[in-house]
């Protein structure tokens, strides 16, 4: 390997924070939304949702 292409190789790129802002926010809303979400849910429909996510990837639950 040449020395430019090995310089080229350990030098990281940069994501502009246009780019990660968005995701960053979406991934904390997302976070958010689920520990809200099962930390106020009932145990009935907490065990519900496990119930049809099982059925829905067509794994035996009974």
């Amino acid at each position: 390997m040449s020395r430019s292409s090995a310089s080229a190789l350990s030098t990281p790129q940069s994501t502009p924070l246009s780019v990660r802002l968005p995701a960053m926010l979406l991934s904390f809303a997302a976070g958010a939304f689920l520990l809200w979400g099962a930390g106020f849910a009932g145990a009935d429909v907490l065990h519900d949702t496990a119930h049809d996510a099982r059925h829905a990837m067509g794994l035996p639950c009974h």
